[in-house]
């Protein structure tokens, strides 16, 4: 039995390490993906988890699964194709170490998971089934998230959502907005960014939590705040915790899928519906995350970076 199983992108990025002579980027090769730094982070913290996705059957792709399954992720449900290349981001840091992306995709190989090729009986192993919208940009990926969502439906597990919101990946914005509206009408737990609930509604983030909770059908909503924190909702609770201070950043890349992956560890240790979470719960969940993401901003990439547990509560208990 799986406790998560994610659907999505497997891929490089490249991050800058320095500057040439003549000016240009050096770049360092990163594994990464959201939904494969969400699985990360569970892992790390003791979760079962397992991705489903497609590589290319190049250099990288076979790094990546390595890297993948070196992670504790199962990789069973990862298809290598020797027709396309693996997916390949370029990532640019400023001074704050927040960063902006362009990508070699066109296609690249996660965008060309098919239908059929969806391990359907790995979904009814699981409790819990995480998708993003970067798989709903191209067909036939697009097709095949939409037939696993189903599939994780009628199997009655609890669907996550994360928008990963990457406008260039988009033949436009309302293509965007249709998807990750289709999305967020999919999900009990979602993960959103106050930016992409600006983008959507321009609401706040207050006002977009409960949006999605009173007219989007969704249980449980974690808007994150960027370097601020989050503020995280049920239904009956809401909390707004802040993210710890005295952290040096260097890449932010993966932090939000690590938040992601860090507050479904600790969500799932609690065994309850995400309606049913206290205030006490949602707040331990929310503080954790954001403590993890904050730390993983100090190493470069985002499979790599997930700090260790230890790590984590020595933190927690430090800043108490």
């Amino acid at each position: 039995m799986y406790d998560v199983i994610a659907l999505g992108e497997l891929l490089i990025d490249f991050a800058p390490k320095s500057r040439s002579e003549t000016g240009y980027p050096v770049l360092a090769a990163q594994p990464g993906g959201a939904p494969a730094n969400f699985l990360a982070a569970l892992t790390r913290y003791g979760c079962r988890t397992a991705l489903i996705g497609k590589v290319g059957d190049d250099m990288f792709g076979r790094l990546l699964v390595e890297t993948v399954r070196s992670a504790g992720i199962d990789t069973r449900g990862i298809l290598m194709d020797p027709d396309v290349f693996t997916t390949l981001a370029f990532v640019s840091l400023d001074e704050s170490g927040n960063r902006d992306f362009s990508f070699a995709r066109k296609p690249g190989a996660d965008t060309c998971l098919r239908p059929e090729e969806v391990d359907a009986a790995l979904l009814h192993e699981a409790r819990v089934f995480h998708f993003g919208t970067l798989s709903l940009t191209d067909e036939p990926a697009a097709s095949a998230t939409r037939s696993a969502v189903q599939t994780a439906k009628d199997a009655h597990l609890l669907i996550s959502v994360d928008p990963n919101l990457r406008k260039p990946l988009w033949k436009s914005e309302a293509d965007a907005k249709a998807a990750i509206e289709w999305s967020l009408r999919q999900a009990d737990i979602v993960k959103i960014s106050d930016e992409e609930i600006d983008f959507l509604w321009g609401l706040s983030p207050e006002e977009g939590a409960q949006k999605l909770l009173r007219e989007y059908g969704v249980s449980l909503v974690y808007a994150t705040l960027g370097p601020k924190g989050c503020h995280a909702a049920t239904l009956s609770h809401r909390v707004t915790v802040s993210s710890p201070s005295g952290i040096h950043v260097v890449d932010t890349t993966g932090a939000g899928d690590i938040f992601g992956g860090s507050a479904m560890s600790r969500f799932l240790s609690f065994g309850v519906h995400p309606r049913d979470l206290t205030k006490d719960y949602l707040e331990d969940i929310v503080s954790f995350a954001c403590t993890a993401a904050s730390l993983s901003t100090q190493k470069h990439g985002g499979i790599t970076s997930v700090p260790a547990l230890e790590d984590v509560q020595a933190y927690r208990t430090a800043s108490r």
